[in-house]
C-alpha cells in the first residue's frame, strides 16, 4: 500500500460506523504518504471506524485541526512517549490528596461530554481544538463499539476533570485530558493507572511528551521499540475486568462528603 491513488480509492468510500476487528486495513509506512513529513501515515478526507481501528492496531492516530480546515492526518512519530506500566509512580502529593479527595470517579458514564470539555481546553500557541466534531462522532462511535472509555471525576453533580483513551488489549491510548477543580484529572488518571495495572495493563501511549505524564514514569522510546511491544501488547488482554476494579479501587477512596457527589442517574450519559 504504498501508492497515493491506491489509498484513496480503498478507504475514502469507508461505512463511517462500521467495524469489524478480525479486519486490519494497511496503512503506508511512516513518511512514504508525505516525504517530507516522516512522521506521517495517511492523509484522507473520512474517518470511518474501520480506519480508526486499522491505526491502532499499527501504531497510528488521528492529530488534526478540523477548526481550521485540515483533513484527517494520521501520525506515527518516530519518537513515543509511553509508560510502560511496571514503572509507574504515583507521585507522593497524588496520594495525598486522594486520601482526602473531593471527588468521585466513574468510568464511562459521561464519554462525549469527557470529549467536549477536552476540547474547549485552551491551549497555548493553538488556535481552535484538534477535538472537532468529526473526531467527537467517530470516538463516540468508538466507544459504543467498546475500545474508547472515558474516565470522569466528579463533584457536586459535575464533572471536574477527566481523560478519555482507547484501549486494546492490554494497551491503553491516551488522548486528552482536562481540569476544571484542582488535580481532578490527575487524581482520576492515578486511580485509572493503578486499575489498569491491576488488571494486567501493560502500556500507555501518551503519544507525546508531557510534563503530567512524565511524573508517573513514562519516557520517550523509539517507534521501533514502541511497534515492538504493541505487536505483542495489542493481542494479550486484560487479566482482569478493568471497569470492575476501577469501582473498587474508587470505593477506597472513602471521603464521605464525596459519595454523593457523582452522575444523579444510574445509566451513563453519552
Amino acid at each position: 500500500m504504498e501508492n497515493n491513488a491506491d489509498v484513496f480509492k480503498l478507504y475514502s468510500n469507508l461505512p463511517l460506523d462500521f467495524l469489524n476487528p478480525e479486519v486490519i486495513l494497511p496503512f503506508p509506512r511512516p513518511g512514504v504518504f508525505l516525504p517530507e513529513y516522516p512522521d506521517i501515515t495517511l492523509i484522507i478526507e473520512t474517518l470511518p471506524l474501520q480506519l480508526l481501528y486499522s491505526a491502532y492496531m499499527q501504531g497510528s492516530f488521528p492529530w488534526y485541526n478540523e477548526d481550521e480546515g485540515e483533513p484527517v492526518i494520521f501520525y506515527n512519530p518516530h519518537i513515543r512517549f509511553c509508560l510502560q506500566m511496571e514503572k509507574l509512580h504515583i507521585p507522593k502529593s497524588i496520594d495525598r490528596f486522594l486520601k482526602h479527595c473531593p471527588y468521585t470517579f466513574t468510568m464511562d458514564k459521561a464519554f462525549t461530554r469527557v470529549m467536549e470539555e477536552c476540547r474547549n481546553v485552551e491551549r497555548k500557541g493553538q488556535n481552535g481544538s484538534w477535538i472537532g466534531q468529526q473526531m467527537i462522532h467517530a470516538y463516540t462511535d468508538f466507544h459504543k463499539k467498546g475500545y474508547a472509555h472515558s474516565i470522569e471525576a466528579w463533584q457536586d453533580g459535575e464533572l471536574a476533570g477527566g481523560l478519555y483513551g482507547v484501549l486494546i488489549g492490554s494497551v491503553f491510548f491516551g488522548e486528552s485530558m482536562f481540569t476544571k477543580k484542582d488535580n481532578s484529572s490527575k487524581a482520576a488518571f492515578a486511580v485509572f493507572a493503578r486499575s489498569f495495572l491491576e488488571c494486567g495493563g501493560k502500556l500507555i501511549d501518551s503519544q507525546v511528551y508531557t510534563d503530567n505524564i512524565a511524573r508517573y514514569g513514562a519516557s520517550n522510546i523509539s517507534r521501533t521499540a514502541f511497534l515492538h511491544l504493541e505487536k505483542e501488547l495489542l493481542y494479550k488482554p486484560l487479566e482482569k475486568d478493568l471497569l470492575t476494579q476501577f469501582n473498587e479501587n474508587s470505593k477506597k477512596i472513602t471521603n464521605p462528603a464525596a459519595r454523593i457527589t457523582g452522575p444523579t442517574s444510574a445509566n451513563p450519559v453519552i
